[in-house]
Parts: C-alpha cells; structure tokens; sequence
C-alpha cells in the first residue's frame, strides 16, 4: 500500500480553492481553503484568521454556489448528519486562528466547483438534523479550480508576519 505524504502535497498548488470571507459581523475573518487531489481522496487544508475567540467551530461544503444564500451542506446521497458528504471537522479557533488538514473520500473534486464553504459561530453537535445546530454562517468561500501561480504574496499572512 502507498502511503499519502500530506507534506509534500501542501507545498504544491492545490486543485481547487475557496478564499474565505468573514460576513458583516465578522470583516476582519480571512483565509483560504485549498482542495488538492490524490489517489485516497481529496486533501482538505484550511487556514484561516480572524475567528471569534478560541472555541470550535462548525466547518461545512455547502450545496449552493453563492455566500449571499447558501444552499443546505452538500449531500448528495440524502443522509443524516453528520455523515453529509460537506460534513468536515470542526475548525479550532487558537485566538483567532485556525490550521487544519483532512483527508476525506466523502466527495470527488468535480462534485464540490462552484460550491460553497462555511464557518459557523458555533460547534457542531453531531447530532441535530440536519445541520448540527452550528449557529449563523459568520464566514463563506467559493469553490473554484485553482489556475494561477502559488506565491508567498497570494497566501494568508501567518500571524507572526502580521505582529
């Protein structure tokens, strides 16, 4: 069996990104959420700055392709949560900033484009249908392919180079 090597993948450009956008209530929230493919499934790295407080946060794929009016999480196979195929971990607000890669086989990158990414005020529960009680979508990103060049200057700045 071949092992994924998730080092070597971050350093390359990713296949998809979503930029992240904080709402009205939440300007200062940026960040990115990079897509990359691989023979296991779709690599999930998010990283993410100006998050209310250190707390976790409800992280989903959206159905609907515009943050002015999300759809539901994306599920295409009609499950409960938490086993939607937009269904990932919650993010892990660390004063204000969040890291976090996943691995999943829940979606193919042709299934998620044009698709949405939210952050949520609050954790998900697991449990209530058929969102998981997450609380309102403070932050939102559109998936699209990745075409250009990865730069130092294109990436969120990490906390240390803000001061």
């Amino acid at each position: 069996m071949q092992y994924l090597n998730p080092g070597a993948l971050l350093i390359r450009r990713p296949h998809a990104v979503a930029n992240i956008i904080g709402n009205d209530t939440h300007p200062q929230l940026r960040g990115q959420v990079s897509f990359y493919q691989t023979n296991h499934g779709i690599l999930v790295s998010v990283q993410v700055f100006g998050l209310p407080g250190s707390s976790f946060l409800g992280f989903h794929i959206h159905s609907g392709g515009q943050c002015a009016q999300p759809a539901g999480h994306y599920n295409p196979q009609g499950l409960p949560h938490p086993q939607h195929a937009g269904d990932l971990p919650p993010l892990l607000s660390n004063n204000g900033y969040a890291y976090m890669s996943v691995l999943t086989n829940r979606f193919r990158l042709e299934d998620i484009l044009g698709r949405t990414v939210i952050i949520h005020a609050m954790p998900d529960d697991f449990t209530t249908q058929p969102a998981g009680d997450s609380g309102d979508r403070i932050a939102c990103g559109v998936i699209t392919l990745y075409n250009a060049p990865v730069s130092r200057r294109s990436r969120p700045k990490t906390p240390e180079a803000t001061g």
